[in-house]
């Protein structure tokens, strides 16, 4: 899976074999990229290489920098070598399109972002709370719970490298049937949200009208905002939200799912969305 995937040796310790078993394992790629903007660095994530314009499109609409595929005039590689004086893949350059502003200096990262944390660095919670260009409240989505539930496992058959490794966050976009629309995985899961929702911008689905969006882990403030600024009216993870990522989907109409599991879930938002009609399933609304 090139730079997505390694080999490792390892030794395996069990109670069987308490003197360890040598074995190559796979683990997860993680290497810096560092973003910039017509030349000026902008922010340096830590993330799974591959899809890497799609996670720079996808964080520029989070931040509220573009709005629209034409917003940006093209990407590149650039400056970015190894000890052998070969091409790393780990700095890329924004150009964006003539008219667009530039970056606001609170959307710049003081320092690298992890994998863990999407927001460490930002000049504060306030610069991320962005208003959206669309409305989630007002889109007519509605789903059956039974569809809901179906959305885990047909994100984690799309998880080829997860399958590999089990390192690594899934995001997937669904449309109102069902049918999964992309999904990328990477280390860090605001990553992973970004790639989908780069990989929407880029090819139309923006704003994401009678769209879900399904993450492998928990619901963050962060992913909420990132799914309201792309006009997502729903977001669902297999694990639980913060407080704040229930407030913000509230306050903005979007609705919450989490800890879809088997047949049940939670619904911390917008409920009405959901409905639990002819179905098993047992949801929650907080």
């Amino acid at each position: 899976m090139g730079r997505i995937t390694t080999r490792r040796p390892v030794v395996r310790l069990s109670a069987g074999r308490p003197d360890g078993v040598t074995r190559v394992d796979s683990l997860a790629v993680e290497e810096p990229l560092e973003l910039r903007v017509d030349g000026h660095v902008l922010a340096v994530t830590m993330r799974t290489p591959g899809s890497d314009m799609e996670l720079a499109a996808g964080f520029l609409l989070a931040e509220g920098v573009v709005r629209a595929a034409d917003d940006i005039k093209a990407m590149r590689y650039c400056a970015g070598t190894d000890a052998q004086g070969r091409q790393t893949y780990n700095v890329l350059d924004i150009v964006l399109a003539d008219g667009v502003a530039p970056p606001d200096p609170s959307v710049e990262r003081a320092f690298v972002t992890t994998s863990a944390c999407g927001l460490c660095g930002a000049a504060g919670i306030e610069a991320v709370r962005r208003r959206s260009a669309y409305d989630v409240a007002a889109d007519p989505l509605h789903v059956p719970a039974t569809l809901v539930a179906t959305l885990p496992e047909t994100l984690r058959e799309a998880q080829a490298a997860f399958a590999k490794t089990g390192g690594l966050h899934a995001a997937g976009l669904f449309d109102a049937q069902g049918r999964l629309l992309c999904a990328r995985e990477d280390v860090g899961r605001h990553n992973a949200v970004d790639k989908v929702l780069g990989w929407a911008l880029q090819s139309g689905e923006v704003p994401g009208r009678g769209r879900l969006l399904m993450v492998s882990g928990r619901a963050s403030f962060e992913l909420a905002q990132k799914a309201f600024m792309a006009g997502v009216p729903l977001l669902a993870a297999v694990s639980a939200p913060s407080s704040l990522a229930a407030e913000f989907a509230a306050e903005v109409g979007m609705t919450l799912i989490g800890f879809v599991r088997g047949d049940s879930m939670n619904v911390y938002s917008a409920a009405s969305r959901v409905c639990p009609e002819g179905s098993a399933l047992q949801v929650a609304s907080v």
